[in-house]
């Protein structure tokens, strides 16, 4: 009776040693004599002593900063740049029977990529088209990985730090590029102005009202001032009158003293004749 009781105390000491709280987000690779069984959990498992060996592992996503990294970009720009990657482990068991420590050999992939990639772009190209970059760093990376059951969603480039002489002529660029861009501007302003100002000039000339009214116009704004000087413009149409009765007078004129400088130099012929 004492040995079945013995027995049966014992018997329950094991299975609650044995016994593994796995939560929702985790799972038990488990491990008999030295060999992989499977995975097991949510929930609450037995686990054999002396027979059977756990391990869990976590399948959450993983959010992992990747160290700033010295790199020389394309165009041979010194940078430090600094990112962070986001894995989750998809396959526990690859994660523990393929790789030793699937967490920093992550990270040792993530960081060696980086400096590479970087060396593969100018700095120009990633400081404005980072998506890019970040995309092949993710690829990259993830290819590696996938043999150690683990699925790396994003990668992200949070910091590129650039030498302060390079800051310097980068500014200098963007103020000339600013200067371009508003020279551009006020020259196509200035054109369209001028294309607009031959339309009204060809509306205006082909109604003789048109030049008055907006004579009239500019009188009435000039008005509004405090103190302002009114030129009362002349009608065209009197100034045309003038200037051809003017030049009628002068051809006249031209007339007649042409007749008579002819009519003496007939006398003067005249006279020597007879």
């Amino acid at each position: 009776m004492e040995i079945i009781l013995g027995l049966a105390v014992l018997t329950g000491f094991i299975v609650l040693t044995g016994l593994r709280q796995v939560n929702e987000f985790d799972r038990l690779v488990i491990f008999r004599l030295g060999k992989i069984t499977g995975t097991r959990g949510p929930g609450l498992q037995l686990v054999l002593p002396l027979i059977e060996r756990s391990q869990k592992v976590d399948t959450r996503t993983i959010t992992m900063p990747i160290p700033v990294q010295e790199a020389i970009s394309r165009d041979n720009v010194t940078l430090r740049v600094a990112a962070v990657c986001f894995y989750q482990i998809v396959d526990p068991v690859k994660s523990v029977s393929k790789v030793e420590d699937a967490v920093q050999a992550t990270g040792q992939v993530a960081q060696t990529t980086l400096r590479t990639i970087v060396g593969q772009y100018e700095l120009d190209e990633i400081l404005s088209d980072r998506d890019r970059v970040n995309q092949k760093l993710s690829a990259i990376i993830d290819r590696q990985t996938e043999a150690w059951g683990i699925k790396v969603t994003s990668v992200e480039v949070k910091d590129v730090e650039i030498p302060n002489n390079m800051q310097r002529a980068m500014a200098r660029q963007a103020e000339a590029e600013r200067e371009r861009r508003a020279k551009v501007v006020a020259a196509e302003g200035e054109v369209q102005a001028a294309h607009k100002l031959r339309e009204a000039a060809e509306i205006i000339s082909s109604q003789p009202g048109a030049l008055q009214l907006r004579q009239l116009q500019t009188m009435v704004e000039i008005a509004t001032e405090a103190k302002s000087t009114l030129l009362l413009p002349v009608p065209m149409e009197f100034l045309v009158d003038k200037l051809s009765g003017v030049l009628s007078g002068e051809e006249s004129l031209e007339s007649l003293s042409g007749q008579t400088a002819k009519t003496q130099t007939i006398d003067v012929r005249s006279k020597e004749t007879t």
